[in-house]
């Protein structure tokens, strides 16, 4: 794609628009379109974005192999070496130099990331991360799902030569990626030196990062456009005039939108909405689904430049390689759709690539052992059977469902009071988040089993003064899928609920009260007995998930995700013993009908 076609492109059609419409252009030179710039500088950038702890490969029903830490890396070595090595192409300069980037969510909380926990070598994510060889990645918002601190230690495995850009976080009130930001580990802008050239690099994370995560501390600037134009000022300054964006958005729309806005930028990198770009004909990973738009998109800024914006599907799934050159005066002046495109991590097909076999020793193995390990570590025994059938758990109380619940109350009520919250008295549970589908005889309850019945990435979130109204709101919101079964359904902890499901949605609520008897709802109406509540759900909830009428409440995110609240609950709360007298099968009337 000739950048310099594409705007020579847009003045013709201006021009016949005019004489079409009977203008006439008298006394004016049309100014012919210049030569296409020398080509000076080729950049190869391989991508990735939301690896998010998926170190393991899938194999698919029909024994398609893909993914996995070990593919990716073997792949992304190849392509760094082919990057510079490979045959040139037509419009591609004698120069060329490759970067590779990630756009951030390196990890998340799971069974795979939990593997590190218990091992006294570095975390497995790090150790995968390194050998691709990242020269550049962003914070992502699930970098902080495990807080601040936790953030640190991954940034402080890093090799040497990986630095991690923020240009709109401040780290002045966590000590410990302040130290990181003092040490030139974490910075504001930087530049990569490639055979003899200079390439800037900003990075920007969502503004919505307090409301995803447990980033705590961190600060926010939201003037995203006002923050990249400097940096790329700076850089103009600076005789930087090669300047890459990398950022975390959450949806490449938002992406798309602000380079309308920006300006000295050549390329956008997105992550944090796993869409896939491709184009007809790209050969894509199994269970790839549709497109979401070409690979690259290309809009343009606020000088009217077409600005390349890529991004990839998530969990080690791709690669994503966007082939650009530059004039000598650093502008944009090709990218090579020849050459570009996302590269699928896959066992078979064109793009077949073998393991790594450092990285499948060293990451794979042991990781795969662990979670084996999971379905072996018995973490409590139940003296009834735990009811987790998915149409149960989303239209009725259930044992299964109000452990659950439970421990999100009792996780709320431990982090509180060190965080200065007002301590949760009630707390809810979609039905869908409980995903095991399935009756958990009585017996062995193991570590696998806690991510089976809670296998999502949702936190456990903490609303410390949520309006009365607002929290009966959501209990409305819960019943308002019945009689049929919805994921919306609220597991109840800390209060009694009776509905009467003849009664119009969003007023069904009959009865509710408080464990310590405290009336919120008689016979229909608002008692006015609070006016605040504090309550505890997961994050996706406080969100407006499943239309949950919370968002907008204040909320704080604990980094403690739904899974591990449940198991700490079995262990600690419980002692490893879950009662027939405390989680009878049928439930215990939290729940109930008015007829």
């Amino acid at each position: 794609m000739s950048l310099n076609h594409l705007r020579r492109g847009t003045v013709v059609a201006t021009v016949a628009a005019a004489t079409l419409a009977g203008g006439t252009l008298t006394g004016t030179a049309v100014a012919q379109p210049a030569a296409a710039p020398e080509p000076d500088f080729t950049l190869t950038l391989l991508h990735a974005n939301d690896l998010e702890s998926a170190l393991l490969p899938t194999t698919t029903d029909e024994g398609e192999t893909y993914g996995g830490a070990d593919r990716f890396v073997e792949l992304i070595r190849q392509q760094q070496i082919a990057a510079l090595t490979g045959p040139r192409t037509d419009g591609m300069a004698k120069k060329r130099g490759v970067v590779t980037v990630s756009a951030g969510d390196n990890f998340l909380p799971g069974p795979q990331l939990a593997a590190s926990e218990d091992s006294r070598r570095p975390i497995y994510d790090v150790t995968a991360f390194n050998a691709a060889r990242f020269d550049v990645s962003i914070p992502g918002n699930h970098d902080f799902d495990l807080g601040p601190e936790f953030f640190a230690e991954w940034i402080g495995q890093l090799r040497p030569q990986t630095t991690i850009v923020s240009s709109n976080l401040g780290f002045e009130a966590e000590p410990t990626l302040l130290a990181q930001v003092e040490d030139g580990t974490i910075v504001t802008s930087h530049v990569v030196r490639e055979r003899g050239e200079q390439i800037g690099f900003i990075g920007l994370t969502t503004p919505d990062l307090a409301r995803l995560t447990s980033s705590r501390g961190v600060t926010i600037d939201p003037d995203l456009a006002e923050i990249a134009n400097a940096q790329a000022a700076a850089f103009a300054a600076a005789g930087v005039d090669k300047v890459v964006l990398v950022s975390h958005l959450q949806d490449i729309d938002n992406e798309v939108a602000l380079a309308a806005d920006l300006s000295g930028i050549d390329v956008i990198i997105g992550g944090g909405g796993h869409e896939l770009l491709a184009d007809e004909g790209d050969p894509l990973a199994p269970d790839a689904g549709t497109a979401y738009g070409s690979y690259p998109l290309t809009p343009t800024d606020a000088d009217g430049e077409v600005v390349p914006v890529v991004t990839t599907n998530a969990l080690y799934s791709y690669v994503g390689r966007l082939v650009v050159t530059f004039g000598a005066a650093g502008e944009l002046v090709e990218v090579h759709d020849d050459l570009s495109r996302p590269i699928p991590v896959v066992a078979q097909g064109p793009d077949a690539v073998a393991p790594n076999q450092g990285v499948n020793r060293l990451v794979v193995q042991p990781v795969q052992e662990y979670v084996a390990d999971l379905a072996e570590q018995v973490v409590a025994t139940s003296e009834v059977d735990l009811n987790g059938i998915r149409d149960d758990v989303r239209s009725r109380e259930t044992n299964l469902g109000n452990l659950a619940t439970d421990a999100l109350l009792a996780a709320g009520q431990r982090e509180a009071a060190s965080l200065g919250l007002t301590p949760p008295v009630v707390a809810l549970q979609n039905g869908g988040g409980i995903r095991n589908a399935a009756v958990i005889p009585a017996g062995d309850i193991t570590a696998l089993d806690t991510y089976t019945i809670l296998p999502f990435a949702n936190f456990v979130g903490v609303a410390p003064a949520m309006p009365v109204e607002t929290f009966v709101a959501g209990v409305e919101r819960g019943l308002s899928g019945l009689p049929g079964a919805a994921g919306q359904f609220a597991q109840a902890a800390g209060y009694r609920v009776t509905y009467d499901v003849t009664r119009p949605v969003g007023s069904r609520v009959v009865d509710l009260v408080l464990d310590d008897g405290t009336v919120l709802v008689e016979d229909g109406a608002p008692t006015g007995a609070l006016d605040t509540i504090s309550v505890a759900t997961i994050d996706f909830l406080l969100r407006g998930g499943d239309g949950y009428p919370f968002d907008g409440v204040a909320f704080t995110v604990l980094p403690v995700t739904y899974q591990e609240a449940l198991e700490t609950y079995l262990v600690e709360d419980l002692g490893g013993v879950v009662t027939a007298a405390d989680y009878p099968l049928g439930g215990e009337g939290r729940i109930t009908p008015a007829s």
